[in-house]
C-alpha cells in the first residue's frame, strides 16, 4: 500500500533500539511531549507488550495501541502511543542485552527504512543500539550510518552532529584514532563537504552554505612544524571545494574555531576526526544532540547518547535527545516535501 500524502504529513517511523537500553521509555516520554505539543505524529516499531509493561513497571499511565500499517498512526496518536509489531523472541531485563534479541533490533531498522521508501513514513528516528549485541549476532557493520547506507544504496553516507544551529561533520567516524590519520585523505575531505553542503541546501534551507574546515594538527600544523598533513591533505581539499563552488574555508585550527564567536562564521564545522567533532558538540548541547545521516534518499535522525544500561528501567532517562531528533526529522521531511 502506498499513499498520495506529502512527507511533511506522513508520521516519523521509531525504531525500537536496543531493548535492554533506554529506548524505550524515552519513546514513551517522546510521545507524552509530542501528545501535549500538537507533534510530530510518530509510531514505534518495537514490541507492543514489551513497551505496555515497561511503563506500568516504572509506572507511567502511558497508552499503547497496536497498529496494523502506518496509516493509522495518526488517527491513534491522540489517545495512545502507536506501535507497529516488532516481536522479540526473549523477554527483556532493562540492563542486561540479549543477542538473541538482535534481529528484531535489525528488522526495526530495516521494516523503518522500506516505509519510508515507500512514501508510507516521513523520515527514519532510531533509537540507540548497542554495536557489540548486534556484533554477536553477526551484524557486519560499523554501525547505523553504514547499515543505512546499504539499505538505501549509498556508498558513502555522512554523518552530521547537530544541536540548535551548531553542526558538525567527522571526515572518518569510529576509528581509532592510528587509523583515522591513515584514513584521511583529500578525496575523502571534499566527499563529506560535497555531501554536507548539498544537505545544508536541500535539508536546511541554507541557500549559501559555509563550511568551516578544521586543520587536523595543533594549530593547523604551525605552517608545516607541527605536520606537513594540513599543507598535504586539507589545504588541497579546501581548495577543491571552493573550486566546487562551495564557501569554505580552513584549514583552521580547532582551538580557536569553536568559541561563540567563530561559530557565528559558518553553517556546518567539518571535523577531521570523531573526538575533535564531538567533543565541542556534547559540550554544547549535551542533552539536545542529534545524529543525522546526510547523502540519503531518506531523512534519519537519532538521538546523540547511547543506550544508558545503567538507568536503563528506572524512567529516569532524559528523553530531550530523542525530543530534538524527532522535531529535526519533521523538519527536514517538511523542507524536502516542499522541493
Amino acid at each position: 500500500m502506498t499513499t498520495s500524502q506529502p512527507p511533511s504529513r506522513l508520521p516519523l517511523a521509531l525504531t525500537m533500539g536496543e531493548p535492554a537500553g533506554i529506548g524505550g521509555e524515552i519513546a514513551l516520554k517522546a510521545w507524552q511531549a509530542a501528545r501535549a505539543a500538537g507533534g510530530p505524529v510518530f509510531f514505534a516499531l518495537d514490541d507492543p507488550e514489551r513497551l505496555a509493561a515497561l511503563a506500568r513497571q516504572i509506572g507511567w499511565d502511558i497508552p499503547v495501541m497496536t497498529i496494523a500499517a502506518p496509516e493509522d498512526a495518526a488517527g491513534v496518536f491522540a489517545r495512545a502511543l502507536p506501535v507497529l509489531p516488532v516481536n522479540l523472541p526473549h523477554s527483556v531485563a532493562p540492563g542486561k542485552p540479549d543477542p538473541a534479541n538482535a534481529p528484531a533490533v535489525i528488522e526495526a531498522i530495516r521494516r523503518a527504512v522500506e516505509l519510508t521508501q515507500a512514501g508510507r513514513a516521513a523520515a527514519v528516528v532510531t533509537n540507540p543500539i548497542h554495536k557489540k549485541v548486534l556484533y554477536d549476532a553477526g551484524f557486519r557493520h560499523p554501525g547505523h550510518t553504514e547499515y543505512l547506507g546499504e539499505l538505501t544504496g549509498v556508498a558513502r553516507p555522512v554523518m552530521m552532529l547537530a544541536t540548535g544551529e551548531f553542526r558538525v561533520v567527522p571526515v572518518t567516524i569510529h576509528l581509532s584514532l592510528r587509523d583515522a590519520l591513515a584514513a584521511l585523505t583529500t578525496e575523502a575531505i571534499v566527499d563529506r563537504g560535497r555531501v554536507t553542503a548539498e544537505a545544508l541546501k536541500r535539508d536546511f534551507a541554507i541557500a549559501q552554505p559555509r563550511l568551516a574546515v578544521a586543520g587536523l594538527n595543533p594549530h593547523a600544523g604551525e605552517e608545516g612544524a607541527l605536520g606537513r598533513e594540513d599543507i598535504e591533505i586539507v589545504a588541497p581539499a579546501v581548495a577543491q571545494l571552493r573550486a566546487l563552488g562551495i564557501q569554505a574555508v580552513g584549514p583552521l585550527p580547532s582551538d580557536t574555531m569553536f568559541h561563540g564567536a567563530a561559530r557565528a562564521t559558518y553553517d556546518t564545522a567539518l571535523c577531521m576526526y570523531h573526538d575533535q567533532a564531538l567533543i565541542p558538540l556534547k559540550t554544547l548541547g549535551f542533552d539536545q544532540g542529534v545524529d543525522i545521516t546526510l547523502g540519503l534518499p531518506i531523512v534519519r535522525t537519532s538521538p546523540d547518547h547511547g543506550t544508558a544500561f545503567n538507568i536503563a528501567g528506572t524512567g529516569a532517562a532524559n528523553a530531550s535527545s530523542l525530543i530534538a531528533a524527532l522535531h529535526m526529522a519533521a523538519e527536514m521531511a517538511a523542507r524536502r516535501a516542499a522541493n
